[in-house]
């Protein structure tokens, strides 16, 4: 699984304690999982929101399994569907099979088996991820043509670029959630001298803290409780390649001194061992936050800043280059039209002036999953008018960041200020819910549940 991106799995189950013990299981494999346990539910929600796989009962009351596959393969083809049922027989499993069901587990299944069948698939995943990400590079589809804008700050932003392709010195690239920091570590990759090595991208704030040091360094069998064979970790991986370091500013601080070595001489030991290996890497981080304040609080070493800041690259939010808004939209258009085989061309000027007038809090990420409900949701048209996007905005309307987040003057009642809350919250964190849910202090069915409350969903779809 690609590890700087946590992959979102929707479970449909109407038995709240399978349900349950399958959305504590994925969570602690690093899921981003929802759980449903209506189908009709479902159908609403994969229309609202793209996932990788799904998870579904097949008997259920009111809508099936079955149609819940039919409705991932006719509206989201590249979504995996795994069918689980306490009725299976042969024939069910081969008429899903050829419904486009990725699997089919029988009731009663063990976690085990699960997560065989979702490793499994993600693994293959990967795989076509990285030979498309190759293909790509080699087409030049990460060519500095290739990015949409004419802002000047993007114009900055390619003449940076464009010396971090010659150059094999560190690059660190900073902005905001959704501006795309992943897009441009691929570019400089597969623009530089190394671009036939390997390309390994992993999260130092997704990892478990007692893991990261084994997943970066490697270990040797028996160096800690579990460690039942030798593992490579990335930097071994990486060898003649770039390694991409996602939220670097969150690796705990004990590593940041063994991180320090390897950037200064190309050297580090597995856990569990006194030797030390070579490496030959070229490392690009990436953070959100102000490396600044980081260092001056202590919770990032200003050696390894400086060491990892050769190159650096700055990607403007969205809200400071709104003149590109109306390519990104064709851009996204163009591509959404095509994977869901749709007609759309084109926005009405009516929704454009309102999408120019938000503030965009997740950045490109959000305009690009706005789009595509909308292209989702256009039936019968070739253009994206008010009525397509009335589901996936509050009053009808487009609100700034300011608007929307200004708290009510007068007296508030609790309950109000918990609503402007959640609100402000999950507009900081570009509706990630489970991120909105940690900051809150909340647990994430608690936060869908105040979301339903407050009548939110439309905001945080």
């Amino acid at each position: 699984m690609n590890n700087s991106t946590r992959r979102r799995i929707l479970i449909v189950d109407d038995e709240p304690l399978i349900g349950s013990s399958l959305q504590q299981a994925l969570q602690r494999w690093r899921f981003d999982v929802t759980l449903l346990d209506d189908g009709k539910e479902a159908l609403e929600q994969i229309d609202r929101e793209p996932y990788d796989m799904v998870l579904t009962d097949v008997r259920m009351p009111n809508i099936s399994g079955m149609e819940v596959l039919d409705k991932v393969k006719s509206t989201a083809p590249d979504t995996s569907v795994v069918m689980i049922t306490a009725f299976g027989t042969i024939e069910h499993a081969v008429a899903a099979i050829k419904r486009g069901a990725y699997d089919y587990i029988t009731k009663p299944f063990s976690l085990d088996e699960i997560k065989i069948c979702v490793d499994r698939y993600f693994s293959t995943k990967r795989l076509e991820e990285e030979n498309r990400d190759l293909r790509k590079a080699l087409d030049g589809g990460y060519s500095l043509d290739s990015f949409v804008g004419e802002n000047h700050n993007i114009k900055r932003l390619l003449s940076s670029l464009e010396v971090a392709f010659e150059s094999d010195a560190s690059a660190f690239i900073q902005s905001e959630n959704g501006t795309g920091k992943e897009l441009i570590a691929s570019a400089i990759h597969y623009n530089s001298s190394r671009r036939a090595k390997p390309f390994i991208k992993i999260n130092c704030a997704s990892i478990p803290e007692n893991l990261i040091e084994s997943q970066l360094f490697g270990h040797e069998k028996g160096a800690f409780t579990g460690a039942t064979r030798r593992l490579k970790g990335v930097f071994e991986e990486a060898h003649e390649g770039t390694l991409l370091l996602d939220e670097v500013t969150e690796m705990p601080p004990h590593l940041q001194a063994k991180l320090l070595r390897v950037l200064q001489e190309g050297e580090f030991s597995r856990v569990g061992s006194n030797q030390l290996m070579k490496t030959d890497v070229r490392i690009i981080a990436t953070t959100n936050c102000d490396v600044q304040k980081a260092v001056a609080e202590g919770r990032f070493r200003q050696d390894v800043y400086f060491r990892l800041n050769v190159l650096n690259i700055s990607i403007p939010p969205l809200r400071d280059r709104k003149d590109d808004i109306p390519r990104l939209c064709d851009h996204f258009i163009r591509k959404y039209s095509a994977k869901y085989a749709k007609s759309i061309t084109r926005i009405s000027q009516e929704v454009m002036s309102r999408l120019e007038g938000y503030d965009w809090p997740g950045n490109v990420r959000e305009l690009e999953n706005f789009i595509q409900r909308c292209v989702l949701s256009c039936k019968g048209s070739n253009e994206i008018r008010l009525e397509h996007i009335m589901n996936y905005l509050p009053d009808s309307d487009l609100l700034t960041a300011s608007q929307s987040a200004a708290m009510p003057s007068g007296d508030l009642s609790l309950e109000e200020m918990e609503k402007h809350l959640i609100i402000n919250t999950l507009q900081r964190y570009g509706y990630h819910k489970t991120k909105t849910a940690g900051i809150l202090g909340i647990t994430l069915k608690t936060l869908r549940n105040k979301i339903l409350l407050y009548g939110l969903e439309a905001r945080s779809a």
